[in-house]
């Protein structure tokens, strides 16, 4: 049974890697500049 879970972690840890890092590409929080002011001028 333990040797079960070790797969199924091995399994799932890369899974949620894989789907978070697309959830933020996908969202825009992924495209290197930072939130906030990114696009806004000082004046």
């Amino acid at each position: 049974m333990g040797y079960f879970t070790w797969i199924a972690g091995i399994g799932v840890a890369p899974g949620f890697g894989v789907i978070n890092a697309m959830w933020l590409e996908a969202s825009g929080h992924g495209k290197g500049t930072p939130q906030g002011n990114a696009g806004k001028r000082r004046s």
